[in-house]
C-alpha cells in the first residue's frame, strides 16, 4: 500500500466522516459452514456465540457490562443520581496529582470539558466552572505544571478494562487541523481525497473496544522529522529528549507498546490501515505478543494458503482476486451496527481465505467482506468486496473475526460523536506536555460521559 493511501486513512477526515460509515449491509440468508477450521485461539478468549451472547466479550451480554457508580441505588439513586466526575477523580487523581489544589482543578477541568459549549479553550472551560477567576489556574494545571500523564492513563484503563470488557484494541487516528506552524507536530501533507496539501497535527489513541461501548486509554502524538531535527522548535514545544523521529505506522505501533507495560489483559489489536510496508507492520505486533487484524488494499499481494482452493500454487495474487475466486464459498455473517442503534442487526457476505502473511511466511487469514448500501434489499453477487482484513488470527471462527472488525467502526463513530463533546481534538496551544495532559483529562471525561447512568454531568462552581 502506498504512503499516500495509508496517510489519506489517517489524516483525511473524510475517511472516518459519518457519511462513510453510516453505510452497512443487509443479507437474508443464514451462517453456514466456514471455509476455515474453528478451532478456538488459545490466546484469544473470544467467544463464538452467535450475536446477543457476547461474541466477543468474556462476559454474557445478559450480565452488567458497566461497572456503573451507584447503578443500584433504587429510589435515593433516582433522587441523587451518582456523581460520576466525583467519583473518577478520587480514583484517580491522587495517584498523581499530590496536591490538593491540583486535584481540585483537575476535576473541574474535567467537568468543563463536559459542560462548555463548542470548542474547549481553557477559556470556555473556566466560563463553565467559575469564570475568568479559574482561567488562570487551569491554564497552569495543563500548560505549566509538571504532573505525569502516563500513569493517570494507566489507572483509567485499569478502571475501564471492567467497565467497557473489551474484546480489541482498536488504534485509531485522529487528525487535528490547525492554522499556522506553531501548535507541536504540526505539519502539512497531501491528502489524495481532498486534492490538495492540508495542515494539522496527527495522533493515534488506542481504544478499549466492545460491542456495547468503547472509550480511549492511551495516545502518541506523531513528531514529523522537521519538529525532531530543529532544536529550536524542540525547546519551545518541550519536546522530552527521548523523542525521535518515526513513521506513522511506527507511531500507531508504539502506542501499543507503551499500553502493554499497564499488566492489562491482552486484546486483539484491530488497525483500519495498513502502512506501505505490511510485512513489517505485522511484524511490530507479532514481536509485541498482541495479535493483528488490519485492513488491506484490495491490491495487497497474497498467496493462498490451502491446497484445495483455488489460486494454490500460483504465488503472489491481489487479495480481490482471491476473493473473486471464491464467491460461492461466501457466508452470511449478522453483526451489530452502531451507528444505526444500539439494537440494529444487519448482514454481510464474508469468506476467509488461509494465506501466507507477509511476515516472513506465517500462516494468516484474509476476510473478505461483501456488503449492500442501507437502501438495498440484498448484496449484489457482481459487486467486488467492499472491504479486506488481514489477520494472524488464523484459527479464529470468520464470524468472530467479522464483528471484531466492526468495532473499528464503533470507535470511528465514538470518536467523531463523542469525542468532539469532550473536546479530545481542542487542546489550545504550543506544548507537547500541554497536548497530552489536555488530552488525558479529556478521556477522563469521555469516560465520565460512558460511565453516566444519570444523563447529567453538572459542573461545579470554582
Amino acid at each position: 500500500m502506498s504512503r499516500a493511501v495509508f496517510s489519506e486513512a489517517v489524516f483525511s477526515k473524510a475517511v472516518f466522516s459519518k457519511a462513510t460509515l453510516s453505510e452497512a449491509a443487509s443479507s437474508e440468508a443464514t451462517l453456514g459452514e466456514a471455509a476455515l477450521s474453528q478451532a478456538p485461539l488459545g490466546q484469544a478468549p473470544l467467544s463464538q456465540a452467535p450475536l446477543g451472547e457476547a461474541a466477543l466479550s468474556q462476559a454474557p451480554l445478559s450480565e452488567a457490562a458497566f461497572d456503573r457508580p451507584g447503578a443500584d441505588l433504587g429510589w435515593a439513586g433516582f433522587h441523587q443520581p451518582p456523581d460520576v466526575v466525583a467519583e473518577l477523580s478520587a480514583a484517580l487523581f491522587p495517584r498523581v496529582l499530590r496536591r490538593k489544589d491540583q486535584r481540585w482543578w483537575a476535576e473541574q477541568y474535567v467537568r468543563g470539558l463536559l459542560a462548555a459549549d463548542g470548542r474547549k479553550s481553557v477559556r470556555r472551560i473556566a466560563s463553565a466552572v467559575g469564570g475568568g477567576a479559574a482561567e488562570q489556574s487551569l491554564h497552569h494545571l495543563i500548560a505549566a505544571s509538571t504532573w505525569d500523564w502516563s500513569p493517570m492513563r494507566a489507572a483509567l484503563a485499569h478502571r475501564l478494562q471492567d467497565a467497557v470488557t473489551p474484546a480489541a484494541w482498536v488504534v485509531q487516528p485522529m487528525a487535528i487541523p490547525k492554522v499556522g506552524e506553531h501548535s507541536v507536530g504540526v505539519g502539512r501533507q497531501f491528502v489524495p481525497r481532498a486534492g490538495r496539501p492540508d495542515s494539522g497535527q496527527q495522533a493515534f489513541g488506542l481504544w478499549f473496544a466492545s460491542e456495547r461501548a468503547s472509550a480511549p486509554v492511551n495516545w502518541r502524538l506523531h513528531l514529523p522529522g522537521g519538529w525532531i531535527r530543529d532544536a529550536e522548535r524542540r525547546r519551545r514545544a518541550e519536546i522530552p529528549e527521548g523523542a525521535g523521529e518515526e513513521s506513522l505506522e511506527e507511531c500507531a505501533a508504539a502506542v501499543v507498546r507503551s499500553t502493554l507495560k499497564w499488566d492489562l489483559p491482552r486484546r486483539p489489536v484491530v488497525l483500519g490501515a495498513a502502512g506501505p510496508d505490511l510485512g513489517t507492520a505485522m511484524r511490530r505486533y507479532r514481536e509485541a505478543g498482541v495479535p493483528l487484524l488490519v485492513r488491506v488494499p484490495g491490491g495487497t499481494a497474497l498467496a493462498v494458503a490451502e491446497p484445495s482452493l483455488p489460486g494454490f500454487g500460483a504465488g503472489a495474487l491481489a487479495a480481490q482476486r482471491i476473493a473473486d475466486s471464491l464467491r460461492a464459498l461466501r457466508r452470511p455473517v449478522q453483526w451489530a451496527d452502531p451507528l444505526a442503534g444500539p439494537t440494529t442487526v444487519r448482514s454481510s457476505l464474508v469468506v476467509g481465505v488461509p494465506v501466507t502473511l507477509p511476515d516472513e511466511g506465517r500462516p494468516g487469514l484474509l476476510l473478505a467482506e461483501w456488503t449492500a448500501p442501507q437502501s438495498a434489499a440484498r448484496t449484489d453477487p457482481r459487486r467486488p468486496p467492499t472491504e479486506f482484513w488481514l489477520t494472524d488470527l488464523d484459527r479464529m471462527p470468520v464470524p468472530a473475526l467479522l464483528r471484531l472488525a466492526k468495532l473499528a467502526r464503533r470507535v470511528a463513530r465514538d470518536c467523531a460523536t463523542t469525542g468532539e463533546q469532550v473536546g479530545l481534538r481542542d487542546f489550545v496551544g504550543r506544548s507537547f506536555k500541554g497536548w497530552h495532559r489536555h488530552t488525558t483529562l479529556a478521556s477522563v471525561a469521555y469516560a465520565a460521559r460512558t460511565l453516566d447512568t444519570s444523563g447529567v454531568i453538572t459542573a461545579r462552581s470554582a
